[in-house]
């Protein structure tokens, strides 16, 4: 079964996931995004339109990047985690 899968993945042009835990091709910290998502906005709520489940979704966005605190990333937030590695990078050149 997995090899007809693979098959099908292939003939339509879509690249399997692949790799260890904590490397590049690894999905689990995406895949957790999309559940605390879901678990914490969507599956609670019930939106009249679209346009008010698109802002209520950016907004939950805008929070989880600036504000919330990551384990993947020592408990800071993902700005936080990227402005220090900006700073790293200038530093070092």
């Amino acid at each position: 079964m997995s090899g007809t899968y693979r098959d099908l993945c292939t003939s339509h042009g879509i690249a399997q996931s692949a790799g260890r835990v904590a490397t590049c091709f690894d999905n689990a910290v995406a895949e957790s995004f999309w559940s605390s998502l879901k678990r914490e906005l969507v599956h609670r709520y019930r939106f009249a339109t679209r346009g008010q489940a698109k802002a209520a979704i950016t907004a939950w966005i805008k929070r989880y990047n600036a504000v919330r605190l990551h384990s993947s990333l020592d408990y800071i937030s993902p700005i936080e985690w990227e402005l220090n590695y900006y700073r790293q990078q200038l530093q070092a050149a």
